[in-house]
């Protein structure tokens, strides 16, 4: 027999008691919500992740109204899972994130003093550290893109206080590794000397600039992604006037393709 949908709610905390509710019903009567496990669940769960990174980028806030539901229902469902397990529930999952918040805001929550935002990150590291972490970077996930992950290493250990003091000496560190990346190649050929150590400088290089982006206030993970949008968006017109003019691509000159793509980038 069909079950009537609980309805619209007003506050944060009936509309959150409607979702558990929902998903309540679906675990025990849609065949597909009852076989997922956290492990089909996660792939999806990424999935999510980057529509809503990606609807951020837009600034598109429908979207990301929408995407945010949808990180929801699956934080949800995770905890209704674990629930059937016996392991915890979503009143745990939510005592837990409440106490530890205020746990490390004793600035707010205590009488340690934070007189800004550098203060709270180094409190909050070493308050990490006291709860049992081994190292300032035990919290930096394995699985993260590299260039996620460079960014949030260095992100951490700013937060003991390992970090550069001017961003004239962080640029020179660019500087410094871009000669060392240059030195493994072959001016006269263009080819890497030795393509593993040429790997390894390049990979330095990148370290290096993710830092200097990180120390001028630049996300440069978003600031790529960016470029590539911009990137795409432009290679679309030039396809599209391209097909416009009955030309194929393999058949046009860099010179031709230039002419499509400098209108592009006028657009």
């Amino acid at each position: 027999m069909p079950h009537t949908p609980p309805p619209h709610q007003e506050t944060p905390a009936t509309a959150f008691e409607r979702l558990l509710t929902i998903l309540h019903t679906l675990r025990t009567e849609c065949p597909w919500d009852r076989k997922q496990t956290m492990e089909t669940l996660r792939h999806l769960s990424i999935e999510e992740m980057y529509e809503l990174g990606d609807a951020i980028l837009e600034n598109n806030l429908d979207e990301v109204k929408k995407e945010l539901g949808d990180l929801m229902m699956h934080l949800v469902f995770y905890a209704r899972i674990a629930e059937e397990q016996g392991a915890f529930d979503v009143v745990d999952v939510l005592n837990g994130v409440c106490d530890k918040l205020i746990s490390r805001h004793p600035h707010v929550y205590g009488d340690v003093l934070a007189a800004n935002e550098e203060d709270v990150k180094s409190n909050w590291e070493q308050l990490k550290l006291k709860e049992g972490n081994q190292s300032v970077l035990a919290g930096v996930p394995a699985s993260l893109p590299a260039l996620v992950k460079a960014y949030r290493i260095q992100d951490k250990v700013r937060g003991v206080g390992f970090d550069w003091e001017e961003k004239q000496q962080v640029w020179q560190k660019v500087e410094e590794e871009l000669a060392e990346f240059k030195s493994e190649f072959d001016v006269t050929a263009a080819e890497a000397i030795d393509k593993e150590k040429a790997e390894a400088e390049f990979g330095d290089l990148l370290f290096s600039l993710v830092n200097y982006a990180r120390f001028i206030g630049i996300n440069p993970e978003n600031a790529l992604e960016r470029t590539n949008k911009k990137f795409i968006k432009r290679f679309s017109h030039l396809e599209a006037r391209a097909k416009a003019e009955g030309k194929s691509l393999k058949e046009m000159t860099l010179a031709e393709m230039d002419v499509f793509w400098e209108e592009a980038k006028k657009l």
